[in-house]
């Protein structure tokens, strides 16, 4: 009889430790982390193995790296890419689309309201001095962003240091973002290194759809079909780092559509990096100024999609190919072209934040901040926001 109540009671335990670690439980932890994980992607993945792996042990380590694994492979920001996954093994799709939208949401609602007191302040000279220091503090995170990730993509890889020297000269020379460079040397990485057979016809599957979702876009008639076009491509493109974004939301908005000014961008770089979650929540406020509420709504959902496909369709085929040597040898050419095409964004973008001595300095102090004492990203921001109240006036 005992035997039969201490069965019953592990029984019981371990269903409430499989309660605990439900769907439900993982959309509250999620929906938390959320809106408090603030330090980058990292940290936020250094949160997650801390909470779900070794604390609570809802997520088998070996399944956790394999996320890790997945977003090191597939374009997209690392943390909402491990989040989708931990949900994609609870309960497949639908796992990850209410993971992901819990993880998202409470970034969302903080840039879009952020958002809209942008729209209905900035002619005020307070909100205009909170930006002029935020802009040069911005491109210090940018720059160093570049660097960081080129040092520990690149290695002492002299392929990868030219594609990321090419591609930060054509960024810089067209003032634009090319972004079939980034598939074009993910595929010259292929052929470099593990050279496959279907090397030519593999080309032409990976050129085909980016050249089909750039028609789409070109009939698209209604600013939020546009607008859900750009960032679908967007999310599909962002290797090695959130703010690998950048440069194709720079070349989109700011020189071709003209959709925000130089100052704007700026803006909406830094709402990405000062509130929790990852840095493309800046499509929430890029949509919002562009197409309002709708189009906020439009532009987050289309560039996290591509990241959500990515996830859920191939995601167990990669985790089993994960050492594939042209899976590697694509992602590190991808990767390398990231970090040039940052780094030349940042110098077309620092024309317009850099205007003066006062906004140089800034920046250099910013510069210092991150690379001597690590000082974290919202940090930056706050601080070069209280430099641009004072120096302003």
């Amino acid at each position: 009889m005992q035997a039969v109540r201490g069965a019953a009671r592990g029984a019981a335990a371990e269903a409430r430790t499989e309660d605990q670690g439900g769907l439900s439980a993982l959309v509250s932890y999620f929906m938390r982390l959320g809106a408090t994980g603030f330090g980058g992607p990292i940290a936020t993945v250094a949160y997650m193995q801390r909470d779900l792996v070794e604390t609570r042990r809802w997520v088998d380590e070996r399944d956790f790296l394999d996320g890790i694994a997945l977003g090191q492979a597939m374009p997209g920001p690392l943390a909402a890419q491990v989040v989708m996954w931990v949900g994609f093994l609870r309960a497949r799709a639908i796992g990850a689309l209410l993971t992901a939208v819990a993880f998202i949401l409470p970034s969302f609602v903080a840039v879009l309201a952020v958002a809209v007191l942008y729209t209905r302040a900035e002619g005020l000279t307070a909100v205009r001095a909170l930006f002029y220091g935020i802009a040069p503090g911005v491109i210090a995170i940018i720059a160093l962003a570049a660097v960081k990730l080129a040092r520990t993509t690149n290695k002492r890889d002299a392929k990868m240091w030219s594609i990321s020297a090419l591609v930060f000269g054509v960024t810089v020379v067209t003032r634009t973002e090319v972004a079939l460079l980034f598939l074009a040397a993910g595929l010259l990485m292929v052929l470099l290194e593990a050279p496959p057979r279907w090397m030519l016809r593999g080309a032409r599957l990976l050129f085909v759809p980016a050249a089909g979702l750039g028609s789409v876009a070109g009939y698209a008639s209604s600013t939020n079909a546009e607008l859900f076009w750009f960032f679908f491509k967007a999310g599909a493109l962002i290797f090695g780092s959130g703010l690998a974004i950048v440069p194709f939301l720079h070349a989109g908005v700011v020189d071709e559509r003209g959709w925000l000014t130089e100052t704007e961008f700026l803006d909406a770089v830094a709402m990405g990096l000062i509130t929790p979650g990852p840095v493309v929540i800046t499509a929430t406020f890029i949509g919002y100024l562009v197409g309002g509420f709708a189009g906020a709504t439009v532009a987050t959902v289309a560039i996290f999609l591509p990241i959500y496909f990515g996830v859920v369709i191939p995601g167990p085929w990669f985790v089993r190919h994960r050492d594939n040597d042209q899976i590697k040898a694509f992602v590190r050419g991808a990767t390398a072209a990231a970090s040039g095409a940052i780094a030349g964004v940042t110098i077309i973008v620092a024309q317009q934040a850099v205007v003066d001595g006062a906004t140089a300095c800034i920046a250099l102090a910013a510069l210092a901040l991150i690379w001597r004492f690590r000082v974290t990203e919202p940090v930056i921001v706050a601080l070069a926001a209280g430099a641009g109240l004072a120096l302003y006036w």
